[in-house]
């Protein structure tokens, strides 16, 4: 069986809607997962999600800030929710896929939001960055972000960190930037060791390649300087690791009408 699971971190769900229908118009993927939907569950537009068949919705979100959701075609055995650092700022959902779409073995997908961390990359002066550090470690101490040898599990999310060197428009420019830090760089890498998760993007675009998913709204121009880093992942367990067929990312969104400074990242599987 195959399905392609899509991360977006949008930037206000009801804001972006019409941008949202397009892409699932062209895209179609199974299940979409998106991240700062900024919007309460009673205000979610299920009905416009629904006409575009996505009958099941997975909510976590909030007035103004954050928010998550996984939007699927396919039914799912059920959603769990986590909160991270003693907040209810949701940050992250889970669903389960199994039986009820033919799965003999089920599959968990994570959707995060991780804090983006604030402007000053210090954990002393800058309470946003030392959350952001707190949630990283929180993960890595997670058994449930720690898949057994035979368990199928997939992370997509805005992750808020670009790991690799590739995944910015220049390190050494970018060192002491949050979002590229050595020390965001390092608890990343870190949750992705500790749960012997691959990511798959790079499986499919492997380094030194630049790759990236977010262009702040700052560039004036941001086809023309192209400095851009990759913040949107797609991680899979290891069962599921050779199971991953392709991965687009459409990088055209970001030029769209009032667009959001992420773009989609799909990821197609036989699961």
């Amino acid at each position: 069986m195959q399905i392609t699971v899509t991360t977006w971190n949008i930037n206000s769900v009801r804001f972006r809607i019409d941008l949202v229908a397009k892409f699932i118009k062209s895209v179609r993927p199974d299940i979409l997962c998106l991240q700062e939907t900024k919007c309460p569950d009673d205000s979610f537009p299920r009905k416009r999600f629904k006409r575009l068949g996505y009958e099941h919705i997975a909510l976590n979100g909030q007035k103004g800030h954050h928010g998550v959701v996984v939007l699927s075609r396919l039914p799912f055995e059920g959603s769990t929710i986590r909160d991270y650092c003693g907040k209810s700022d949701c940050r992250h959902i889970a669903v389960t896929l199994g039986e009820r779409i033919g799965l003999k073995d089920p599959l968990t997908l994570h959707n995060f939001y991780v804090p983006a961390g604030g402007d000053i990359a210090d954990p002393v002066l800058n309470p946003k960055f030392a959350h952001k550090l707190a949630f990283l470690d929180e993960m890595h101490a997670s058994e449930t972000l720690r898949p057994a040898a035979n368990d199928r599990a997939i992370i997509v999310g805005d992750l808020n960190v670009a790991p690799l060197e590739c995944d910015v428009w220049s390190h050494k420019q970018l060192l002491s930037v949050v979002s590229h830090t050595p020390i965001e760089c390092e608890k990343l890498l870190g949750v992705q060791k500790a749960g012997g998760w691959i990511d798959a993007v790079r499986a499919f675009v492997p380094e030194p390649t630049k790759l990236f998913t977010w262009w702040s709204y700052r560039s004036p121009d941001w086809t023309k300087s192209n400095k851009g880093r990759r913040l949107d992942h797609i991680w899979t367990s290891n069962m599921l690791a050779d199971r991953v067929a392709a991965i687009t990312v459409a990088k055209d969104y970001r030029s769209a009408k009032r667009p959001s400074d992420h773009v989609p990242v799909t990821a197609t599987l036989e699961v």
